[in-house]
């Protein structure tokens, strides 16, 4: 009877856990569309806004990492089911890290008063932003579901993200070379487009942490990650 009860205490502490990253991740996403939509539409309240939720953010993963603590101190629990608990504590590293990142775009709407505004610049981190935040979506679905293959495919897909991240680049330094005057912008926009590759990664880093979750290792490959040597291929030598 005792053994049951601890069980059933244990499921418990680990759906409140599970429950509080699913509320950090969806807070973590809706981050990431607002800061880059505040850029795009130049909207400091809303950028402000994102900078606010950060503070959330950082609560959240407090909570987690207090309850993960307690429970360890209290059920002692063995194996996968420490694993679990871990997976909930790194996950949530990882999304606070996200906050971090959207928190610094979201600084940066205030800094993009010019008349200067590449659509072609836009449309480019909009989709960068459209695939990484699927990516988070996807991989948080991946662990709550416990579905290795899912998250899998996201570990796999952060090469396409880094691909639009140099072209990005490639685009953002071609402007500031055709006219200093842009320079200012573009290393703004270029900072954005370097934060929502990192967001990517730390997508991938939470896929990770699922396999790990569920085969009780690390990943033994290596991972996937497109070329982002931009500066050197791109600034012309004369």
């Amino acid at each position: 009877m005792g053994s049951e009860h601890t069980a059933k205490a244990f499921d418990t502490d680990l759906q409140e856990l599970t429950r509080l990253v699913s509320e950090m991740g969806g807070l973590a996403e809706r981050m990431i569309v607002d800061s880059v939509d505040a850029l795009i539409r130049r909207d400091v309240a809303l950028g402000q806004r994102v900078v606010a939720s950060d503070t959330e953010i950082d609560a959240l993963q407090k909570r987690i990492e207090e309850r993960s603590v307690l429970t360890i101190a209290r059920r002692q629990p063995m194996a996968v089911d420490l694993r679990e608990i871990v997976g909930a504590m790194r996950v949530a590293t990882d999304l606070e890290r996200i906050g971090d990142l959207a928190k610094n775009m979201g600084k940066r709407v205030a800094a993009l008063e010019t008349d200067f505004h590449p659509l072609k610049l836009f449309r480019g981190l909009e989709h960068m932003t459209d695939l990484v935040q699927q990516q988070v979506k996807s991989v948080l679905d991946a662990y709550a579901a416990h579905d290795l293959p899912a998250a899998m495919a996201v570990w796999k897909g952060d090469e396409e993200v880094d691909a639009i991240c140099t072209s990005l680049f490639r685009e953002l330094l071609t402007y500031m070379m055709e006219d200093p005057r842009n320079i200012s912008f573009c290393i703004h926009l270029m900072f954005c487009a370097k934060n929502i590759e990192r967001i990517g990664d730390h997508a991938t880093n939470i896929a990770e942490t699922v396999f790990y979750m569920i085969e009780g290792q690390a990943i033994a490959d290596k991972r996937p990650k497109g070329d982002m040597t931009t500066f050197a291929t791109t600034v012309p030598n004369n």
